[in-house]
């Protein structure tokens, strides 16, 4: 089991910035998968971005390609996003998630565990 804890989320004005941080705990965070996704008020749960246990692959959603950076400190069990050139479609709640393995899911259905959300607001 995993627990994770997102922080830093908040109110920004579009063309701000944010990091959001993920801390896990309760197994070995360097053997996970780790992605964001995001939930629009009345939307699905979308995929943000992904990193591999190793750190060395990303992956993003297109609408965020450039603007996002994923990362993770496994010293410190914890991923990051972070978030630049914000607009007002980036509104959202934001989730951690985690997944035993090599494979970066690439959709929230594939990943076994989630915090509890940040909450993401861009004000135009």
């Amino acid at each position: 089991q995993v627990q994770l804890v997102e922080s830093g989320g908040g109110l920004v004005q579009a063309g701000g910035s944010l990091r959001l941080s993920c801390l896990a705990s309760g197994r070995t965070f360097s053997n996970y998968a780790m992605g964001w996704c995001r939930q629009a008020p009345g939307k699905e749960r979308d995929f943000v971005a992904g990193i591999s246990w190793t750190g060395g692959s990303t992956y993003y959603a297109d609408s965020v390609k450039g603007r996002f950076t994923i990362s993770r400190d496994d010293a410190k069990s914890t991923a990051f996003l972070q978030m630049n050139s914000l607009k007002p479609e980036d509104t959202a709640v934001y989730y951690c998630a985690a997944r035993w393995g090599t494979k970066v899911p690439g959709r929230p259905s594939e990943y076994a565990y989630w915090g509890q959300g940040t909450q993401v607001t861009v004000s135009s």
